[in-house]
């Protein structure tokens, strides 16, 4: 879903693709995206990112920890 959602909000949604890296503590979304699109799904003050990270918590389900960054 937050690839989906990413690929909507960038100039290159060819490039958008998330990585998902499970440990014991919970999971990792990590997004990657063109260079110049880090700006878009990062937003004004953080509130897309911080939108995307809602998102991702609230499809998990089952409690568990999910983290989401933005790869360099």
């Amino acid at each position: 879903m937050i690839e989906e959602l990413a690929r909507r909000l960038v100039d290159e949604p060819d490039a958008v693709r998330v990585e998902r890296i499970e440990d014991a503590e919970g999971v990792l979304l990590r997004l990657h995206v063109a260079p110049d699109d880090v700006g878009k799904v990062i937003g004004r003050q953080g509130r897309i990112v911080r939108a995307l990270r809602i998102v991702a918590r609230a499809t998990a389900g089952g409690g568990r920890r999910v983290q989401l960054e933005i790869a360099d």
